[in-house]
């Protein structure tokens, strides 16, 4: 009889077991599919030069630099801020450029920065924006952004901003639309002498049209 009643708890305690083990879920990570997450390269506390054709062009210095090489387009990735010093052919130092974060798509040359964007150059301009691009391959910058620029000849503000880039890393010609501020009257004439012209007393009642744009050739 004991040897009966052994057995049966026996077996209901192995029914128990096994139903248990049945209910128990596998508390596991998905499978990593996507290669796009995997940078190629990580660094942190970048200070580097990088040369282009055995030039050396700029100076990075970032907290955190991630090199991916499987996103499409492939690219740099300064997530943590990114201070760039670009030097001219001559190897002096011609402008700082800075950013919260920053991209470079570096099969299109083209760089993307967002945040507190800020340039400032050798010629006194100090340029502020959110946004910027520049297209090293065409020699373009812009931002659809506002932006605000000076310089010792000009002070401008406007929703949008381009500018032409020569090869010593100078921004000329200028485009800047829904254009405020002051700048000199040679700006328009070259012929005529370099004046300041004075911002009107009271501020425009309405705002000015996309079509409101002042170009400045330098």
């Amino acid at each position: 009889m004991r040897t009966a009643q052994r057995a049966y708890i026996f077996g209901l305690l192995l029914l128990l077991v096994l139903s248990a083990c049945r209910r128990e879920k596998e508390h596991t990570a998905p499978a990593i599919n996507d290669k796009d997450s995997v940078a190629m390269l990580t660094s942190y506390g970048v200070n580097t030069l990088i040369s282009d054709s055995g030039v050396i062009k700029y100076r990075v210095v970032t907290e955190k630099w991630e090199v991916n090489q499987t996103r499409n387009p492939s690219r740099w990735i300064f997530e943590k801020g990114l201070l760039l010093t670009q030097f001219n052919e001559d190897m002096h130092i011609h402008s700082y450029i800075s950013s919260d974060t920053a991209y470079y798509f570096d099969r299109d040359r083209l760089w993307e920065m967002h945040g507190r964007v800020n340039i400032y150059t050798k010629e006194g301009l100090d340029f502020k924006s959110e946004q910027l691009y520049w297209d090293e391959m065409h020699n373009d910058m812009w931002s659809n952004r506002y932006s605000h620029l000076v310089s010792p000849e000009r002070e401008l503000r406007g929703s949008k901003f381009t500018a032409s880039v020569q090869n010593n890393g100078e921004l000329t010609a200028y485009e800047v639309h829904n254009a405020s501020g002051w700048f000199m009257s040679g700006d328009y004439h070259k012929d005529t002498p370099r004046t300041p012209v004075a911002p009107p007393a009271t501020p425009p009642t309405t705002e000015p049209q996309d079509s409101t744009k002042l170009k400045v050739e330098r």
